[in-house]
C-alpha cells in the first residue's frame, strides 16, 4: 500500500518522499482506519486524504467550514488533473443537479461539503446511495467549545460513526492542546482511531515581540523591509483595520481592510484579490483566519494582542506555507491586555468558561515577557519539547537584558497600594517620577511617602516594569474601574521580602531583515539570478491568469526557486523537481524550460508586466504618484499606463483618478464642446495648463472614448 501511495505522490503531486509521519498516515487511512491528526499549517495535511482518497474506491467528503477553502483546494485538485468538486452555496440548482448526476456516476474523487450542508437529512440520504469510500474532517478544532473557531455544526459530525459504520474518517488539524484533543474524540466519535501528532514547530519562520512605542511606526518600520511581500497584519477592531489600512495605502503600500463589517461581496473580493495577486497586504481582524491557503505569506504582524496562543499560533502559521523563510512580528501594551480582559469579561458563558479564557490570556502574556527561547515557551504550551533554544527568534538572536527588579517592583506595587488601587499607569508614574501636576496635586498624592522615589528611572522603564507586573500576575485590572491597577495575592511574598524578581529589559525594536533571519523569498536569490527569478514569476502570473487561478496554484515560489537552482534542461529533468507533478509537467514545463533556457516563454511583455501590477496598485487605493515610486518609473509612464487600462477596461476611471467632482465635469466637457469624434489632448491641454497633469486628461479622454465604443 505504501509504493502505491508513493507512486501517487510522484506522478500527481509531483514530491519525490513524504515528510514526518504522513506516510503512516496515509498508509492508515488507505486501508480503512480511522485517524486524528495534527500537524502544523503547512505541513502537508491536505495530502493525508488526498493521497488515501486517490487508493480507495470512491468517493471521498471533505468537510470544510470555508467556501474560500474549498473553491481554493478544488482548483489546486483540477491542475493537477484530480477530479474534485465543492458544493456551496455559490452553486446554482442547475449545477447542483449535473453534480449530482455525475456523483452517481461515479466521476467525482473529492467533494468538499461544509459541516452545516453535509449533516442535513436530505444529504446524508443522499451519500449513503453512493459509494463513500472516506470522510476527511479537516480544521477539527472547530469541533472544540473552548476553542477559538467553535463551529456549533462540527457537533453534528459525530452521527457519520452510525450512519457510515464501515467508512474511515480522518480528522485533522494543526491547533489543538491536549484539551481540545480530546473533544475532537469524544465529539466525533473517533475512540478507535489512530492518534499522530507531529511536531508543532515551523522552524521556517521567525518570532519577533516588541512593546508598544509607537505601534503604526512600528509597523511601517517592519514594512519598509518587506515591500513586494505578501502579508497579513491583524488587528483587534475593525475601527483600526480600516485606518491601518487607509494609512498604509497613504505610505504607499497596497493594503486592503477585512472585518466582518464590511458587505460580504466586498470581503469576498478583497480575499480573491489577496489569494489571486502578489505582494498584497491584508489588515484584517480575526474575521481573516480559516482558508487563507496563500503559500507565500512572507509575514503576520499583529498590531494587538491575540486572546489566546492558539490563536496567535493559528494566525502566524498563515506565513510561510511553502518552507521559505517568513516572519511572525508583533507589538503589544498593556491596553492590549485592558481590552482582552473586558471581552472576557462581557463575554457570554458561565464563570467556568470565563476562567479557562482568563487562562489562555495569562498563556499569551507570559509568552510576551518570556527571557527564554520564544519557540522553547510556544511549543511548551501544545506540550512538545524543544532541547535546545532554536537560535531563530529576537530572544536568541538578540539576547535578553535582565535584571534586579525586586526594590522598584516593590515600590511600584506600594504606590498601586498607597493610591487606593484605582489609577493607572500614566498616574502612577507620575506620582514615582514626583510630576507635581494638576491631577496629584487634587488627589493629595503628593504627600505620599511613594512620590518621587522613582525620578532616578526613566518613564519607560517604569512603564515596563508595570507591564511586567500585570503579566506576571502580581498586579491585575480593575475592569469595573476603568483600568485602574490592584494588587493580587501573589505579590505578598515580594512585598514581604521573601522572593526577588528579575525582569526584562526592553530594547530598541528590531524589525530588519537582517536582524530576523526571516528576509523575504526573493532576497534568497542572488544578483545574478534575479532576472531569470523574475521571468520565471512573469510567466506563472500569466499561465495563473489564463486558468483563472492563483500563482501559487501553478507552482509554488519553493518550486521555483528549485527550478532556478538546479536549471532542469530536459521535461525529464524538470520532471525531477519537487512540486512538479505529472500533469503540470505536460501542460507547464515546456513554457518554463523554454524561461531557464533563454527562450520567448516569458510571455508577458515588461509593459504588460508593469500595467498588471499598477491595476492593482491603483485598485487599492494608490494615487498615481505612489504608484509611480512603488513601480520605480515616471508619473507620466504611470499616467500613460492608468489610459491604457482604462480604453481595456481594466479600470474604472473613479479607480484610476480621484477629481474633484467639478473639475471632472469641467474636463468632460472640454472633449465633448464639439460634434463628432473627441479631440486630441493636445487641442484642448492648453485650457487645463497649471490645473492637473497632461496624463489626466489622457485618461478622461480614455474613458469617454471607452462609453463611446461601448
Amino acid at each position: 500500500m505504501l509504493e502505491q501511495a508513493q507512486r501517487v505522490l510522484k506522478d500527481v503531486f509531483g514530491y519525490d518522499s513524504f515528510r514526518g509521519s504522513q506516510g503512516a498516515i496515509i498508509e492508515r487511512v488507505a486501508r480503512g482506519g480511522d485517524a486524528l491528526v495534527l500537524m502544523p499549517t503547512g505541513g502537508g495535511k491536505s495530502l493525508c486524504y488526498q493521497v488515501p482518497a486517490l487508493l480507495r474506491d470512491g468517493l471521498t467528503i471533505v468537510v470544510s467550514p470555508l467556501i474560500a477553502l474549498m473553491d481554493d483546494q478544488v482548483a489546486t485538485l483540477d491542475e493537477l488533473g484530480v477530479p474534485a468538486a465543492a458544493l456551496n452555496s455559490t452553486v446554482s440548482p442547475e449545477q447542483q443537479r449535473e453534480l449530482a448526476v455525475r456523483l452517481r456516476q461515479g466521476e467525482i474523487k473529492l467533494l468538499y461539503l461544509a459541516p452545516e450542508r453535509l449533516v442535513q437529512p436530505r444529504m446524508l440520504s443522499f451519500l449513503q446511495q453512493l459509494n463513500v469510500a472516506l470522510f476527511a474532517i479537516d480544521e477539527a478544532h472547530c469541533v472544540s467549545q473552548w476553542g477559538h473557531d467553535f463551529r456549533p455544526e462540527y457537533l453534528q459530525l459525530g452521527q457519520l460513526a452510525e450512519l457510515f459504520p464501515d467508512v474511515p474518517r480522518i480528522a485533522l488539524t494543526a491547533t489543538a492542546d491536549k484539551r481540545t484533543r480530546e473533544e475532537i474524540v469524544n465529539r466525533l466519535a473517533l475512540h478507535d482511531a489512530e492518534r499522530f501528532l507531529s511536531s508543532f514547530d515551523r522552524p521556517n519562520i521567525f518570532y519577533r515581540i516588541v512593546p508598544k512605542e509607537q505601534p503604526r511606526k512600528q509597523l511601517l518600520a517592519f514594512l519598509g523591509e518587506r515591500k513586494g511581500d505578501a502579508g497579513i497584519v491583524y488587528c483587534l477592531s475593525r475601527k483600526k483595520v480600516d485606518e491601518v489600512a487607509a494609512q498604509l495605502v497613504e505610505q504607499g503600500f497596497p493594503a486592503l481592510p477585512y472585518h466582518a463589517g464590511l458587505p460580504a461581496e466586498l470581503r469576498a473580493f478583497h480575499q480573491k484579490r489577496f489569494l489571486n495577486e502578489e505582494g498584497l497586504i491584508m489588515v484584517a481582524t480575526i474575521a481573516f483566519g480559516m482558508g487563507i491557503d496563500k503559500s507565500n505569506v512572507r509575514y503576520v504582524a499583529h498590531l494587538d494582542l491575540p486572546k489566546s496562543l492558539e490563536a496567535y499560533y493559528q494566525e502566524t502559521g498563515r506565513a510561510g506555507r511553502d518552507g521559505l523563510p517568513a516572519d511572525a512580528w508583533m507589538a503589544y501594551g498593556l491596553q492590549d491586555v485592558l481590552m482582552l480582559k473586558q471581552m472576557i469579561q462581557n463575554s457570554e458563558g458561565d464563570e467556568r468558561h470565563k476562567r479557562v479564557e482568563q487562562h489562555k490570556l495569562d498563556a499569551m502574556l507570559a509568552l510576551c515577557e518570556e527571557i527564554r527561547c520564544r519557540r522553547q515557551a510556544l511549543l511548551a504550551y501544545f506540550d512538545e519539547t524543544l532541547p535546545q533554544p532554536c537560535g531563530h527568534c529576537d530572544n536568541c538572536v538578540d539576547g535578553v537584558l535582565t535584571w534586579d527588579a525586586t526594590e522598584p517592583a516593590r515600590q511600584a506595587l506600594s504606590a498601586i497600594y498607597r493610591t487606593g488601587q484605582r489609577y493607572g499607569v500614566g498616574h502612577l508614574v507620575d506620582v514615582l517620577l514626583g510630576r507635581d501636576n494638576e491631577k496629584v496635586r487634587s488627589a493629595g498624592h503628593e504627600r505620599l511617602a511613594v512620590f518621587g522615589v522613582g525620578k532616578g528611572r526613566p518613564e519607560g522603564e517604569w512603564r515596563s516594569l508595570y507591564r511586567q507586573l500585570v503579566a506576571r500576575g502580581l498586579a491585575d485590572m480593575d475592569l469595573e474601574g476603568f483600568g485602574g491597577l490592584r494588587l493580587t495575592d501573589a505579590c505578598r511574598p515580594l512585598l514581604r521580602g521573601e522572593i526577588s524578581l528579575e525582569l526584562r529589559r526592553d530594547l530598541k525594536p528590531q524589525v530588519t531583515a537582517r536582524s530576523s533571519g526571516g528576509s523575504p523569498a526573493s532576497q534568497l536569490v542572488r544578483g545574478e539570478e534575479r532576472e531569470q527569478w523574475e521571468a520565471l514569476r512573469a510567466l506563472r502570473r500569466r499561465l495563473a491568469e489564463e486558468h483563472g487561478v492563483p500563482p501559487y496554484v501553478i507552482f509554488p515560489d519553493s518550486t521555483l526557486l528549485e527550478m532556478l537552482r538546479s536549471q532542469p534542461q530536459s521535461l525529464a529533468e524538470m520532471g525531477r523537481v519537487s512540486g512538479v507533478g505529472a500533469r503540470k509537467l505536460e501542460r507547464y514545463g515546456a513554457a518554463f524550460l523554454d524561461v531557464l533556457g533563454g527562450g520567448s516563454a516569458v510571455a508577458p511583455a515588461p509593459v504588460v508586466d508593469l500595467r498588471h501590477e499598477l491595476v492593482s496598485l491603483a485598485r487599492a487605493g494608490m494615487t498615481p504618484a505612489q504608484i509611480a515610486g512603488q513601480l520605480n518609473c515616471t508619473e507620466k509612464n504611470v499616467y500613460s499606463l492608468l489610459a491604457e487600462a482604462i480604453a481595456a477596461q481594466q479600470l474604472s476611471l473613479e479607480q484610476a483618478l480621484d477629481l474633484p467632482f467639478e473639475l471632472l465635469s469641467e474636463i468632460q466637457d472640454a472633449f465633448l464642446d464639439g460634434e463628432g469624434e473627441l479631440p486630441a489632448v493636445s487641442d484642448i491641454a492648453g485650457q487645463f495648463q497649471g490645473k492637473v497633469p497632461e496624463g489626466v486628461l489622457y485618461c478622461v479622454r480614455a474613458a469617454l472614448q471607452s462609453e463611446f465604443e461601448l
